[in-house]
């Protein structure tokens, strides 16, 4: 298969790697010091499940220069949607498809704005990873999953045949009749513990077990959850509770990555997190007071990180 990964980060450098490890022809879009490292050095794999290093690799910051791909693996930040989902149909060959991969769950739907419905697969992603140095991600999760689904419901062969070229690459992989209730279950968990630990700033030890901030934990979820439910979305009827005991049972210095994010000083994906809850509920008239709280705190945070992000661009040139 011929594959480009677009966002070559620790989700799709990483994924993008395996891949290219199994046989498939794989171009890497990235930039800066991150793409000069990985032509001149290769892309090099540091994992739980054994390191390995891609030597040479086709990576370029000209999407032009890719070939027509038959999957674009869009592994993208959520808040570098606008600037790029304008590029994709320019990746695909005739019968190519995106696979979205970001967290939150309105990626899928702006992707499908721009290709088209019928050349979109929803995506939903697990692992641990990121860009370590230049040409080098390091992968510390045991789990390293993706699940794979068409928008419209359909358990379709093109669905099983990408799930199956993850799985035979090395990660766990399934296609599921079903993506928009794992999208959501996954939402669920990330953009409520997101939400609170990067409020709280500390591991979740620390936090989980104080009465007054479980309670905000289980109310953002709850949103979320009445949210999911008003848009037709069907999660299971525990996943809170489930959700919550899946918290409880991490370990006591685990952070989320938002939270990673903001004590980085790093741009955070609040639009795509509590900014979705918000703007979503309002659409279906369900109170979200909870993330408005976490959104009216955070984004400020985002917007000064996205300030020094562009100051420092701009005297990198």
């Amino acid at each position: 298969m011929r594959i480009t990964v677009f966002g070559s980060g620790g989700v799709g450098g990483y994924f993008g790697a395996l891949l290219a490890r199994a046989g498939h022809e794989v171009t890497f879009i990235a930039r800066g010091a991150h793409l000069e490292a990985m032509r001149a050095r290769g892309l090099q794999i540091k994992s739980v499940h054994g390191d390995f290093h891609l030597r040479p690799v086709h990576a370029t910051d000209r999407p032009e220069e890719a070939p027509p791909a038959d999957l674009v693996l869009y592994a993208v930040k959520t808040y570098h949607i606008p600037e790029t989902v304008g590029v994709l149909p320019r990746l695909l060959a005739p019968e190519g498809v995106v696979l979205t991969t970001q967290n939150g769950v309105e990626a899928p739907d702006q992707v499908a704005a721009v290709v088209g419905t019928e050349r979109t697969l929803a995506g939903a992603v697990w692992v641990v990873s990121q860009i370590e140095a230049p040409g080098v991600i390091r992968q510390e999760s045991a789990f390293r999953r993706v699940v794979v689904g068409e928008l419209d419901g359909r358990l379709t062969p093109r669905a099983q045949a990408i799930a199956g070229a993850f799985a035979a690459a090395g990660a766990e992989a399934e296609a599921t009749a079903e993506i928009r209730k794992v999208l959501w279950t996954k939402f669920l968990f990330i953009a409520a513990i997101g939400g609170v630990g990067s409020l709280v700033r500390l591991p979740v030890g620390a936090w989980r077990e104080v009465p007054e901030t479980r309670a905000l934990l289980e109310q953002a979820m709850r949103e979320i959850e009445a949210v999911a439910r008003a848009a037709g979305v069907p999660l299971d009827p525990d996943v809170v509770p489930q959700t919550m005991a899946f918290i409880d049972r991490l370990a006591p210095t685990a952070t989320s990555s938002m939270q990673r994010d903001v004590e980085a000083g790093r741009p955070l994906e609040i639009e795509a997190m509590s900014g979705a809850v918000v703007r979503i509920g309002a659409r279906y008239g369900v109170p979200t007071p909870a993330h408005a709280f976490i959104y009216a705190v955070l984004k400020p945070i985002h917007a000064q990180a996205q300030r020094k992000a562009g100051v420092f661009a701009e005297a990198s040139r």
